[in-house]
């Protein structure tokens, strides 16, 4: 999808909703596979993924006390549940791309249908994803809407959590991430245990600077998969649908190498850094054996996943945040700008 310029232009999959190409002035600022069929032989890292049915890491794969029952999840990092498991909606195939004008903006939609029990979930849901591009005063931007709502008859609630996994690297083809300069718009974090998991506690991520203020990713350091917190009261006041709410800029990006700026902003109460150090693809060839991409380690990107809290679907006081009945409908909206100067 162009938006007026070949240099401007995004391509998305099937697979996952995936977003395969975000190109600024040429560039296509995001990792990705040259094709899709190697997101389903090679994709172990999410790449450019609809995360679903939930989001992040449910501590022990396990969610209790939802319709007076427990539900076992697949467990796919050490004891934990990781973004749905290892078949979650990032693997699968949605309907789509349909073309579409919301708001007044060209775009596409995406719609994937979650059968009761799948990853081990109650409840058949159904997703919409959205996205919508436009360029304006020489920004490219992309929009992305996310609405879930439990459309079948098999309990009376269930859980979910949406957002999109892709990696950036505002200096391609650089290896890495080093030299990126990143402002995020808080140093608040979901405080973790030696598995990752939240112990339930907000404190302050000392790795990094107070929000508002630039640092600078080195060859190996900050090390960052936390879950930052923007509304550290969101486990009481969180609404289901987040879209009406005001966007706030979550992260900016840039690298003074490449003049490629990228601005994140969205009406979710945290977002997920992740600097990829444990981020592994081996060299990838299409099947003619026309396009080579050679193989990519540590830092080959950063991701930044606006979303609710870590394990809010496992724990009971921050589960409000994520649970629908049927009439409920949950949705979030994020906005990211990208330019060149």
């Amino acid at each position: 999808m162009s938006v007026g310029n070949p240099d401007s232009a995004f391509t998305f999959l099937s697979r996952g909703a995936s977003i395969q190409e975000f190109k600024v002035a040429g560039h296509n600022i995001v990792q990705s596979f040259p094709d899709a069929s190697l997101y389903k032989t090679h994709n172990t890292v999410f790449l450019g993924e609809t995360i679903g049915r939930t989001t992040n890491r449910i501590k022990n794969a396990v969610i209790q006390n939802l319709n007076n029952n427990t539900y076992e999840l697949a467990a796919n990092e050490g004891p934990h549940s990781l973004h749905g498991g290892s078949h979650g909606w990032g693997k699968q195939e949605f309907e789509g791309p349909h073309p579409v004008n919301r708001n007044g903006k060209e775009g596409v939609y995406f719609k994937y249908i979650s059968k009761d029990g799948e990853g081990g979930y109650p409840g058949t849901v159904e997703c919409y994803v959205w996205y919508t591009a436009t360029i304006e005063e020489g920004k490219t931007i992309l929009e992305v809407e996310y609405q879930v709502e439990l459309i079948g008859d098999e309990c009376s609630e269930t859980v979910v959590g949406v957002t999109n996994h892709s990696y950036f690297n505002l200096n391609p083809p650089a290896p890495t991430v080093e030299g990126t300069i990143v402002t995020l718009g808080t140093n608040d974090v979901l405080e973790l245990d030696s598995t990752h998991a939240p112990t339930g506690n907000i404190v302050p991520f000392l790795d990094v600077p107070p929000p508002g203020t630039a640092f600078t990713l080195g060859a190996s350091e900050p090390v960052i998969d936390h879950c930052f917190v923007i509304d550290t009261s969101a486990s009481a006041s969180c609404p289901l649908d987040t879209r009406l709410l005001p966007l706030h800029t979550i992260a900016t990006l840039s690298h003074p190498g490449s003049g490629l700026h990228l601005e994140i902003q969205s009406t979710e109460p945290a977002f997920q850094v992740y600097t990829a150090d444990a981020f592994s693809l081996p060299e990838v060839r299409t099947a003619d054996s026309s396009i080579q991409v050679p193989a990519r380690g540590k830092r080959a990107g950063i991701a930044i996943e606006p979303s609710r809290y870590i394990n809010a679907a496992g724990k009971e006081e921050w589960r409000g945040m994520c649970k629908i009945r049927r009439g409920d409908v949950w949705g979030a909206r994020n906005v990211y700008r990208a330019w060149k100067e």
